[in-house]
């Protein structure tokens, strides 16, 4: 009788109670209790990463939060990208808070420019097949050669190539590199420098004719004049600290371009045609000629998109980091102007084209510039 209470004593399973209690949520309601073999195996799992949220001893804490805080700063750094000194005071890269916005400006303001007035005198020589074709084949080439440029600004990651020198150098090596971009940047800076005062100096003039009217042709300034005025005030305008400083005037530019060529192509549709029109290309008296009147027209239709001049230097003034590369707004920006400038070309050319035939060369040319 008396053994009997302590064997029942000895039967009662205390075990379950205490290894599952019930957990009680946020909510307020109770966690159903584990059977004994998921028990079991919760006591035996172990976690799977050192800095996942099941692991809150005193030594995980403080080495998830170092390695989430070493995560944010390298991604805020831009994975340890070494920056020049130089870049510091250097113009085009001194201010690094462009975005997409300011891309879409100034790509739009150089890659559009008077070169497009000129695309109906190719159409002239190439006739209508071949023009479009061939417009749209640059056209293209254009925007997979930026896409190219646009990716090799960051292909080295922690090195950014804000220059056509440093990315020559990093093709061809330093020597080489250096002399393969020197002689080709030199000559178009000075080409294109002068052929801008030559055309400002000159729309300079006639607007202040137009404008002044016969009021002051008493003591007009001479071409020459008007170039040093023109060369005067983009002196003044190289004075603002970096390339950022100008994206107003950019946007402006940008609006000037899409108007004018707007203008040319819808005042030219408007007007009635010539009685004489003719789409048949251009005779050459010799087959020499004729090669090299068609190689005159894919020089032009290769001009009128100014090339990417501004590429890099228009990327090297955003920020980039690891999680936020520059390459994403660029290309973004990027898109966005050369819709506006298939949107200024391709009506320039057909419709400058469609209104004159292969008298645009006298016509089109005399009107406009």
């Amino acid at each position: 009788m008396d053994e009997k209470p302590e064997m029942e004593l000895m039967s009662i399973p205390a075990t379950p109670r205490l290894s599952t209690p019930e957990i009680q949520t946020p909510s307020g309601q109770r966690s159903p209790r584990l059977s004994s073999k998921e028990a079991r195996s919760s006591t035996t799992r172990t976690p799977a990463s050192l800095i996942s949220p099941r692991f809150l001893s005193p030594i995980g804490t403080p080495m998830k939060r170092v390695l989430i805080n070493m995560k944010g700063y390298l991604e805020d750094v831009g994975h340890l990208t070494k920056l020049n000194p130089q870049d510091a005071w250097l113009p085009i890269t001194e201010s690094r808070n462009g975005n997409a916005h300011y891309a879409a400006f100034h790509n739009l303001n150089a890659g559009i420019g008077f070169q497009a007035l000129l695309v109906p005198v190719a159409f002239a020589f190439l006739g209508w097949s071949w023009g479009i074709i061939s417009l749209t084949i640059a056209y293209f080439w254009q925007l997979y050669t930026l896409w190219i440029l646009v990716q090799l600004h960051e292909a080295v990651p922690g090195k950014r190539y804000n220059r056509y020198v440093e990315l020559a150098q990093a093709a061809f090596g330093e020597r080489l590199g250096l002399w393969f971009a020197l002689f080709p940047t030199v000559y178009l800076s000075a080409g294109t420098a002068t052929a801008l005062i030559l055309i400002g100096g000159e729309t300079m003039k006639l607007f202040f004719q137009i404008v002044c009217g016969p009021l002051c042709s008493t003591n007009p300034l001479s071409t020459i004049e008007w170039y040093l005025v023109f060369t005067s005030l983009c002196i003044v305008l190289s004075q603002l600290p970096n390339l950022n400083s100008i994206a107003g005037l950019s946007l402006i530019g940008a609006i000037t371009a899409i108007t004018y060529s707007t203008m040319v192509w819808v005042l030219s549709v408007s007007q009635p045609r010539p009685p004489s029109i003719s789409y048949e290309p251009l005779s050459s008296p010799s087959f020499s000629a004729s090669v090299l009147s068609i190689l005159n027209a894919l020089g032009i239709i290769a001009f009128a998109f100014r090339g990417h001049n501004l590429a890099l230097e228009i990327q090297a003034t955003m920020p980039s980091t690891f999680k936020h590369p520059a390459h994403v707004p660029m290309w973004r920006g990027a898109k966005v102007a050369y819709f506006f400038i298939a949107m200024c070309l391709f009506p320039v050319a057909i419709g400058g084209f469609w209104s004159y035939g292969n008298l645009v060369m006298v016509l089109l040319i005399t009107r406009t510039i």
